[in-house]
């Protein structure tokens, strides 16, 4: 696993073996990041990112190297969080980050409470806890910091996280290999 492009380009990240954690895989996270800069190569910067179910923390991490500015991630088990805090500490990451180890319903409560706004939302649970989908897509429907966030949820192809949770419609399906990417937004915008 590495980081596909930016200031970090190449540059190669560190996983757990034996845990339910599966990173996004490289040629997804590419296809995502080209999705989201097509035609703009600079629409990630300054953008503030918040990495759910975070696992290696590869998606955020490669949301910095494109120029982020700040990364929330959220991972509740604490040696995935040591991970995270290696593979920052690898790419010489000392700032625009934050490690919340917490589940991620009390993480957006407390995101929230703390006035956050985020631009992009990136879900990406693991496959076997489906219920998992709807609920994180339904709290984020219900927070304010995720009030103009394009939210995105990573998921097996063959399952359908669903297409509208309170507020948040989903307005674009993008499949690669076994896996899709749901895009949400508020009021389908």
């Amino acid at each position: 696993m590495r980081v596909i492009a930016g200031k970090y380009r190449s540059r190669k990240l560190r996983s757990l073996r034996g845990l339910d954690i599966r990173p996004t895989a490289d040629r997804l996270r590419e296809t995502l990041f080209n999705v989201l800069t097509a035609g703009n190569p600079e629409a990630l910067e300054g953008s503030v990112w918040i990495d759910l179910f975070a696992g290696t923390g590869a998606v955020g991490i490669e949301a910095l190297s494109r120029g982020a500015a700040m990364v929330y991630f959220v991972e509740h088990s604490r040696r995935a969080a040591e991970v995270i805090e290696g593979n920052l500490a690898s790419l010489k990451i000392t700032g625009g980050t934050e490690i919340l180890q917490l589940e991620v319903s009390p993480a957006i409560s407390h995101l929230a409470r703390r006035g956050l706004r985020a631009d992009f939302v990136f879900l990406d649970p693991p496959y076997q806890v489906q219920n998992a989908y709807s609920k994180t897509l339904e709290a984020l429907a219900g927070s304010e910091f995720a009030l103009n966030a394009l939210i995105i949820a990573e998921h097996d192809k063959r399952f359908d996280p669903g297409n509208i949770f309170g507020d948040l419609e989903r307005t674009r399906i993008l499949q690669q290999g076994d896996a899709a990417l749901s895009f949400y937004q508020r009021g389908g915008c």
